[in-house]
């Protein structure tokens, strides 16, 4: 006997899952639902099949081919909508003159078909339809039969006042093949209103086979979840979906669950899921092949496709998720929302109940979705942050993006040019930096391979090797799943915003140059990259004065390829050093910030041990420079960076300081007693090293441990600062500490606020509002003025959906109740 399975719905009413899934295909628990169906099939002794398609074919076929296990599959394509009888009686070719089983492609079942052919052979029947009784039959077409099952009317979705029977179609049929000579070729027919009405008017024998077991017709989004959890609760006689590992908890192959992680069944987890640290799973739930569930996450009965990403601290309830979803860290999703295929949720994102986002979309960071998103597209309000292009690792960052980014970048660049190109160790980033090469060789732009090395050497090579560019990627320092790839100019220096929106234009539009042929960028390699920073950076420094003072200090080069780069340096230098984790290290490139302090904190304990005079501790970029004085006691980030200005300003008189508008008024007091001028910046980067760059600053800092030496390169360098701050103590005659103490002391405070990013203008203006009695200054949000160093500066995160509040004041508790009194203001704006 053949089958014959009905698989051409659109299913609207499934709707967003069906927009790029036909209806047979949406997964129910382990498989799509059409592969049940099959295997149902199988079990009856039923291998030869017909699958009726038109929406999607493809889909179908290429998932089940022509022979799957013991199943022997054929297609039959409809070029427009045929309906059921239609499509079925386009099969006709396939099937032989004998009695076909026909079933609906989106109906989940354990019926015993056998019995079903038996019973339609014993009737003689040239229609068997198999019927369910349900209690509230009104959604289904119901069929009405006689004592001997023989039936005598059908009601298509009666009303509580006609209602005859409880038994309804499941759209499962046995059919004898005189049947489809009822059926008019190429044209629109449906068995329940065209075919079978008029063959009950003609006397032709048709019966009502009433079945056992369970049925459920998955033809909207309620009944797809009943259906998931119905068969997760066993009520459904199918065989397991998977290897039985505790009470009710199913899993496929080379599943990893975390110790610490805490299941209540019933759960499926398909092939290669993985549960991190501290997550809770409720069932009914369901995880599919592939699907990653991050720290301290909590999934209740939900529903989730393949390859999607639950971020650290997300909460889902009752949702369903489609396929390479990333739910980024902390993103609530209520009941009853479905969020389809690849769309991306920001951080700290609530979708609320009833929800439906549809394929493709970016939910900002913060967000709160109250209507569902179909058209359009509330995507990432531009691809550059504070860190140069970030994301998380093969979710929004992968080889293909990856490429994309570099053929943008190199479409901004006159073809023929050359641009470098580096990375950290870690084996996300050789990945990524691959993929980078390949967009920018198919622009047309030739590639320089400087390989492995820190931030500031990459810089440093780009600007004195006259080339139009550089790109560096690297593992984010704060977080092992995120890379950030960075975009330098010919000048080393981060892209100005212009040339950043340049980029995104191109990226988003996919308006990238195609080189032909002979146009190809090529790919090359420099040898001596080190050899020329060490020596601009020796004639930039004043060695005679270092050797002179035999430094003797601890240096934690943090597993980085600073440790590759620095030692030759410091030996020139004559600088005795006790190196700590000075070997490269790939698993090492981002730690959290608990170990980062633990490391910082050891290294104080060996400098105070071993009395030596300082120890000197840098990011794994080479960026960012961290100090402990010579009784091993770790100098705050602002301190520090107030500390070398006081040291710089008391032996070059006249010398200008750049510094970032968020630190104290402390660096002008300074600046008064020992005649030395600062310039106030933005607090990015590229802010500082513009104003330390035209002003001709002896150096700059951000206070959060970046310092700019603009007699070396007009960019951070940890390495070098690290080196001049050896040479200004050489001036000195006292310990670092002793130079500690004679700062004048500052009292600072800081605090931050969720904010959706459409409010942030709004809280910007009241904050103006509400200052306006005070002088106030807007390089970047706005500082007010309360008297002497006593501010406030008040501005909106351009990454995160945050404003920030920083304030300094006479005394902690001022500094403090300024921060608490403008981040109340804030809130209160966002309140009311």
């Amino acid at each position: 006997m053949k089958a014959v399975i009905m698989a051409g719905g659109e299913g609207t009413r499934l709707r967003p899952l069906t927009t790029e899934h036909p209806k047979p295909m949406v997964p129910i628990v382990n498989k799509p639902v059409m592969a049940h169906i099959l295997d149902l099939l199988h079990r009856n002794g039923i291998n030869d099949v017909v699958i009726a398609l038109h929406y999607l074919p493809d889909a179908v076929r290429g998932y089940f081919g022509s022979e799957n296990g013991e199943m022997h599959i054929e297609y039959s394509v409809e070029e427009h909508s045929l309906g059921t009888a239609g499509s079925v009686r386009l099969t006709s070719r396939f099937l032989q003159p004998e009695p076909f089983l026909v079933v609906s492609g989106d109906a989940l079942t354990d019926f015993d078909l056998t019995r079903a052919v038996e019973f339609h052979k014993e009737r003689n029947a040239i229609v068997t339809v198999l019927l369910y009784r349900v209690p509230v039959p009104l959604d289904y077409g119901v069929v009405v039969t006689d004592e001997d099952g023989r039936i005598v009317r059908f009601q298509e979705k009666p009303g509580w006042e006609n209602l005859l029977s409880d038994t309804v179609n499941t759209g499962i049929y046995v059919l004898s093949p005189e049947v489809l000579e009822s059926v008019p070729e190429d044209e629109v027919s449906d068995f329940s209103n065209d075919v079978f009405p008029k063959l009950l008017a003609g006397g032709v024998p048709m019966y009502g086979y009433v079945a056992e077991g369970y049925w459920c017709d998955i033809g909207d989004l309620r009944e797809y979840y009943r259906a998931n959890m119905d068969f997760l609760h066993g009520k459904i006689n199918l065989p397991p979906p998977g290897n039985l590992i505790g009470d009710r908890i199913w899993v496929g192959e080379n599943v990893e669950i975390a110790p610490d992680a805490r299941l209540y069944g019933p759960i499926y987890l398909g092939n290669e899921v993985k549960i991190k640290g501290g997550v809770e799973i409720h069932g009914p739930t369901c995880l599919r092949d592939g699907t990653i569930v991050d720290n301290g996450a909590r999934v209740e009965r939900s529903i989730i496709w393949k390859m999607a990403y639950i971020g650290e601290g997300a909460h889902l309830r009752g949702a369903i998720v489609g396929q390479q979803v990333v739910l980024k860290p902390n993103v609530i999703l209520m009941d009853s929302t479905v969020v389809s295929d690849r769309t991306v949720i920001g951080p700290g994102a609530v979708i609320y109940s009833g929800v439906k986002i549809w394929p493709d979309k970016e939910v900002e960071a913060g967000a709160s979705v109250r209507e569902s998103l179909v058209w359009g597209q509330r995507g990432r309000r531009r691809l550059f942050g504070r860190f140069g292009i970030t994301g998380m690792v093969n979710l929004d960052l992968t080889p293909e993006v990856a490429a994309k980014l570099g053929a943008a970048f190199a479409s901004t660049l006159p073809k023929g040019s050359t641009v470098t190109i580096n990375r950290d160790p870690h084996p996300s980033s050789r990945m990524l930096k691959r993929g980078v090469i390949s967009g920018l060789t198919s622009a047309g732009v030739n590639v320089l391979d400087i390989r492995s090395v820190p931030v500031p050497v990459a810089r440093y090579y780009t600007a004195k090797d006259e080339v139009a560019g550089g790109v560096h990627v690297r593992l984010s320092p704060f977080d092992q799943r995120v890379v950030d790839i960075r975009f330098f100019d010919g000048q080393g220096l981060d892209l100005d915003r212009r040339s950043e929106q340049q980029m995104e234009r191109l990226y988003f539009r996919g308006d990238f140059r195609r080189a032909y042929l002979d146009d190809i960028g090529l790919i090359s390699y420099s040898p001596d990259v080190l050899e020329r920073y060490k020596e601009g950076f020796l004639g930039a420094i004043n060695v005679p004065k270092i050797r002179q003072a035999n430094h003797r200090v601890v240096v934690d080069y943090a597993h980085s390829v600073i440790s590759q780069v620095l030692p030759d340096i410091l030996n020139e230098l004559g600088v005795e050093t006790v190196p700590l984790n000075a070997y490269v290290d790939p698993k090492r490139m981002a730690i959290l910030q608990d170990s980062f302090t633990e490391e910082l904190r050891q290294m104080g304990q060996i400098v105070r041990a071993l009395e030596r005079a300082v120890g000197i501790r840098f990011d794994v970029a080479g960026e960012k420079l961290f100090m402990s004085d010579e009784t091993g006691k770790i100098i705050p980030d602002r301190l520090l960076a107030a500390t070398v200005a006081m040291i710089v300003m008391r032996h070059r008189p006249g010398c200008v300081i750049a510094v970032t508008m968020d630190q104290s008024g402390v660096f002008e007091e300074m600046a008064q007693e020992y005649g030395a001028r600062v310039v106030r910046t933005g607090t990015n980067i590229r802010s500082l090293v513009t104003a330390a760059k035209e002003s001709e600053s002896v150096f700059g800092s951000d206070g959060q441990g970046s310092f700019v030496c603009g007699c070396f390169q007009a960019a951070p360098d940890a390495l070098f600062m690290s080196a001049s701050i050896l040479e200004w103590l050489s001036e000195e005659e006292v310990s670092l500490s002793e130079i500690v103490s004679q700062m004048p002391p500052f009292y600072m405070a800081e605090r931050t606020t969720q904010c959706p990013w459409e409010q942030k203008g709004l809280v910007m203006r009241r904050v103006k509002e509400f200052a306006r009695a005070w002088p106030m200054e807007e390089i970047e949000g706005v500082k007010v003025f309360l008297g002497q160093r006593e501010w406030a500066l008040i501005r909106p995160d351009p990454d995160h959906p945050t404003i920030l509040v920083v304030a300094e004041g006479p005394t902690q508790e001022r500094a403090d109740a300024l921060a608490d009194e403008y981040i109340s203001m804030v809130r209160g704006v966002l309140e009311a």
